[in-house]
């Protein structure tokens, strides 16, 4: 009786690892495939601001970060950083154009932000260039590094 209940159990755990092992493939395919199909992301960066007034240019601030197409729709991410902490803004400008032509807008920081799928633009909507400039100072026009293209 001992003797086929031993039996009995090491046929079961024999089974349940051979399913394992058969099942593993199936989960490598499968977890293969979805890297497959997750967007190739494009970096870009980084961008700095100019610098003036003594400041090294370890002292300026700057952004970086990546584009990618998903669902038809380019979305941008990326992280402005102010690195000498000085008091005075740091600004990110994003300019862009499409169908109905040249869009700006600019944010502005103390330390850093993080911009997270910023976009969703659309070829068939006309999108064809994305521009970034970085600047620091008292107001957004001070000491301003060129518009850099992010795509």
């Amino acid at each position: 009786m001992k003797k086929a209940r031993t039996l009995l159990i090491g046929a079961a755990l024999a089974g349940s690892l051979a399913a394992g092992l058969a099942a593993a493939p199936a989960q490598a395919a499968t977890a293969g495939a979805q890297q497959v199909q997750s967007p190739q992301k494009h970096f870009f960066g980084p961008y700095h601001s100019t610098f003036g007034g003594g400041e090294s240019s370890g002292h300026r601030s700057y952004f970086k970060g990546y584009w990618y197409k998903d669902g038809g729709r380019y979305w941008f991410f990326g992280d402005l950083v102010d690195r000498d902490r000085d008091r005075e803004y740091s600004y990110v400008w994003f300019r862009w154009h499409d169908n109905s032509g040249s869009h700006v807008k600019y944010y502005k920081t103390f330390r850093g932000l993080h911009f997270d799928k910023f976009g969703g633009f659309k070829k068939s909507r006309g999108f064809d260039d994305f521009k970034i400039r970085v600047c620091e100072g008292d107001n957004r026009f001070d000491d301003c590094g060129g518009w850099r293209d992010a795509f």
